[in-house]
């Protein structure tokens, strides 16, 4: 029997450039062809060497001798992939193009600090003959992006490619500027001043609305806000959150929207073992939510769930997992897809027991009006079939609607931007002026604000590698205007602008500080969620741990 990726995986295929035969698929250039769940190693070529092991980041590959019963399902997704695909054809990767000796210093300046932000470093410090020096500037006190507001509590091995990333930051060509925010302490002249090339990849910090009557009553808000204040985003912390109803829903089927039900009907002691933030903890811990509805619009064959996160919510202690209006299956449905309408079908055939939690999965539902006297009290939803709306309509009764149907970026000052989409307008990365369809000199984009919120973690790999290789070959050809202020000028403008700006050395004592009190919880660490808190710890200073 070979390797088998499990969930949690972050995608990030750093196992596919060590696996000596080549059997683990898609490659980052394949995923280009369409959407990908995740990895996968393919059972009849995988010699069972174990390179991939050491090297993935999240521990989600596990060796034949260690898989047990519940990990079947990975081994029969595994299997099914390459029934699907069984001679993947090779694509060329993502190569950044070379640099001749002599060529100077590249100044780069990225804003933001999650996953595409990391990655971009990685590329370009990680290029041989590129002589490059990176300034990294976060508006947020503690760096990760995504990583650590984003992630789900539960999926703590995911939340470990933090480890790798940080490990980056702290390379001598790399300045981190954590509490720094382009717009305020600095502007995007500042920046373009100072570097060569100004790439955004500060993620998509705003989202969709549902666009009905109701939708801004209290006890509707977005998955967005709601992942943020579980996870302790200090922009959230102090979001209000009512769980004194009984049933929640969640309008959208995506990933997001399971990680909120899962989040909503855990037994606390679950959670206790997560980093989830203290103030969540104590609201879930009072919450009366006994059942979670996920609402999708359309069938199940197009909910934006993966098959591993939906297989996950049968695992939940106490919790029963239902589901209506599935549909049927055809005959035309690949090896994988099969898996999935299997799972679903088993939901289908569940009885929920009394005094369980359940999480709910309604397709072809769509919202057309959130109901209350002041506050939310039910969800007025349009019944639909696969053609198409029936003209029936049904209620849900319920204090807490949320949306989750996408997140959007947000307008940069200064940047090109598509209002429409909610990203900058570009081309492999490089910005584009939409009215006149030229380049943008020096601004790149990456990530999200690039293409769009999709995709997971590791998505963002070859995402930022072509935007990489343009910010290079754009140098090579001497397309940049040289900066005029050097590393240490901007240094100290940074200084001159925000003197109590924290380093990488101020998120390091943050990071023990947080891990030292998860080790007295008994948590693998306990968040700081008040800014002035994590500017008191960066110091040295005694914390409040304001809340």
């Amino acid at each position: 029997m070979a390797h088998v990726v499990t969930q949690p995986c972050c995608n990030d295929a750093g196992c596919v450039a060590v696996c000596p035969v080549n059997c683990i698929h898609p490659t980052p250039e394949e995923r280009t062809r369409g959407r990908t769940e995740m990895l996968y190693i393919d059972p009849e070529a995988c010699i069972d060497c174990g390179a991939c092991l050491d090297e993935c980041p999240v521990d989600a590959i596990v060796p034949p001798e260690d898989l047990t019963p519940e990990m079947q399902p990975f081994v029969d997704m595994n299997a099914a992939y390459y029934q699907d695909n069984p001679t993947p054809d090779p694509m060329p990767a993502v190569e950044l193009p070379k640099v001749s000796a002599g060529a100077g210093v590249l100044r780069v300046a990225i804003v933001g600090s999650g996953p595409s932000a990391c990655y971009l470093a990685e590329a370009l410090t990680s290029h041989r003959g590129l002589d490059v020096e990176i300034s990294m500037i976060e508006r947020l006190p503690v760096p990760g992006g995504l990583v650590r507001y984003g992630v789900a509590p539960d999926h703590s091995s995911t939340k470990s490619i933090a480890g790798p990333f940080t490990r980056m930051m702290g390379r001598r060509n790399i300045d981190v500027y954590l509490d720094v925010e382009v717009g305020r302490h600095l502007t995007h002249e500042d920046l373009l001043r100072h570097h060569h090339a100004v790439v955004y990849a500060n993620g998509a910090t705003g989202d969709r609305a549902l666009g009905v009557p109701g939708e801004d009553l209290a006890g509707s808000m977005s998955a967005r806000e709601f992942v943020a204040w579980y996870n302790g985003h200090p922009d959230y912390a102090d979001l209000r959150v009512d769980l004194s109803c009984e049933r929640a829903v969640v309008v959208g089927n995506g990933n997001v929207a399971l990680d909120v039900a899962r989040v909503l009907t855990s037994e606390v002691s679950r959670l206790l073992k997560t980093d989830i933030a203290a103030h969540a903890l104590e609201t879930l811990a009072a919450s009366r939510i006994r059942e979670v509805v996920v609402l999708g619009r359309r069938g199940a064959g197009a909910a934006a769930f993966s098959t591993p996160e939906l297989l996950g919510l049968g695992d939940l202690p106490g919790v029963d997992v239902t589901a209506s209006d599935i549909g049927t299956g055809s005959a035309e449905m690949s090896a994988l897809e099969r898996i999935r309408a299997d799972i679903l079908t088993r939901y289908a055939a569940t009885e929920p027991a009394p005094g369980r939690r359940r999480i709910h999965l309604q397709f072809l539902r769509s919202p057309v009006e959130v109901l209350g006297n002041g506050r939310v009290e039910s969800l007025r939803t349009a019944v639909n079939t696969l053609e198409g709306a029936t003209g029936e309509f049904e209620n849900i009764e319920t204090g807490l609607v949320l949306r989750s149907i996408g997140f959007r970026g947000m307008r940069q000052s200064g940047v090109p931007f598509d209002e429409d989409r909610g990203v900058i307008p570009n081309a492999a990365g490089a910005a584009i002026d939409p009215e006149s369809g030229d380049r943008v000199p020096g601004v790149y984009t990456a990530g999200w604000l690039k293409r769009g919120p999709s995709g997971v973690i590791g998505s963002n790999k070859v995402c930022s590698a072509e935007t990489a290789a343009a910010i290079v070959g754009d140098f090579v050809n001497g397309l940049h205007t040289p900066p005029v202020g050097d590393r240490k000028a901007f240094a100290e403008l940074v200084c001159a602008r925000h003197p109590d700006y924290i380093d990488l050395q101020g998120w390091r004592r943050i990071d023990a500080f947080e891990r030292g009190e998860g080790r007295s919880a008994g948590r693998p660490r306990v968040k700081v969620v008040s800014v002035g808190d994590m500017v008191s710890v960066a110091r040295g200073e005694p914390a409040t741990l304001g809340r």
